[in-house]
């Protein structure tokens, strides 16, 4: 895909939204959305206004005319889903376009013994998970060369939300929530928006598990990040969700990428240290 390619991301101004701008302004003509209670965008002439409650998505698509929709929105469930009806409405009517749709590992999160891979059928007991699935079931009625779904593990690293929180929660005293019987995998945002351009470059579609290629419990996933940033006598706050040990991990086995693109948990550990230096 060339320098010309226009891309438009929808919820630009967000944690991953934002991190996709950065890493693929330079390669794309690459534009954004911002929630309209930011004013820190109205200079910027490539990220324009959105107010998804109030507005059609469909008049920006007819102005800017973009090849890939990236959606990264935020907020009120029925408001996005909603929107994304009329981006897929808008889709189907623009040949040469696709939505970029992300996704998460909770479209899973009723199966507890075994990880789940890209086309496995999707059944959910949480408001978010049911949420998730019924932007992807619309999606997936589509074209398969009109949209690309990427599910997303637990994200981590640089300036991440999880990472921010477990911080937060050291310096105040108090205790982190752990899952000691949840087995999952995770990814860091550098390593997904790298991912990302490389689907979006080579014109990929269909459905990807973009997470580490190992898995770990989610208790001992945070002890290692709080070992790694050296927070002393962490306090932990061990919930069990359940008697036993229950998968919540999205791994590859139709959609693989390269290998250079894969991680590991021992990546998403050590970029939560680089994170923290810079």
């Amino acid at each position: 895909m060339g320098k010309k390619s226009r891309i438009l991301i929808i919820g630009a101004s967000g944690f991953l939204g934002n991190a996709l701008y950065r890493e693929l302004n330079s390669y794309f003509d690459t534009y954004g959305t911002y929630n309209t209670d930011s004013t820190s965008y109205d200079q910027n002439q490539k990220f324009f206004p959105y107010d998804m409650e109030t507005e059609d998505i469909r008049i920006l698509l007819d102005n800017l005319k973009p090849h890939v929709i990236i959606t990264a929105l935020r907020g009120n469930f029925n408001a996005q889903i909603d929107a994304h009806f009329r981006m897929m409405d808008w889709v189907q009517r623009h040949a040469n376009s696709r939505i970029f749709f992300i996704s998460s590992a909770n479209v899973f999160d009723t199966f507890r013994n075994y990880p789940s891979y890209e086309y496995d059928k999707s059944f959910s007991e949480s408001i978010y998970g049911r949420f998730k699935i019924k932007i992807e079931n619309a999606l997936l009625r589509m074209a398969n060369s009109s949209y690309v779904i990427v599910r997303l593990p637990m994200v981590f690293g640089a300036g991440s939300p999880r990472l921010s929180e477990i911080k937060q929660l050291h310096h105040l005293q108090e205790p982190i929530e752990v899952f000691p019987n949840v087995i999952m995998n995770a990814t860091t945002v550098s390593k997904f928006t790298q991912q990302a351009h490389y689907i979006i470059n080579r014109k990929k579609t269909g459905v990807f598990h973009l997470g580490s290629t190992d898995l770990t419990h989610h208790d001992d996933l945070i002890k290692d990040i709080c070992k790694v940033l050296e927070l002393n006598y962490p306090v932990f706050k061990q919930v069990y969700d359940s008697n036993d040990d229950r998968y919540l991990a999205v791994l590859p086995k139709d959609n693989l990428l390269p290998k250079n693109l894969n991680l590991t948990i021992d990546d998403v550990v050590r970029a939560s240290l680089l994170s923290h230096n810079q």
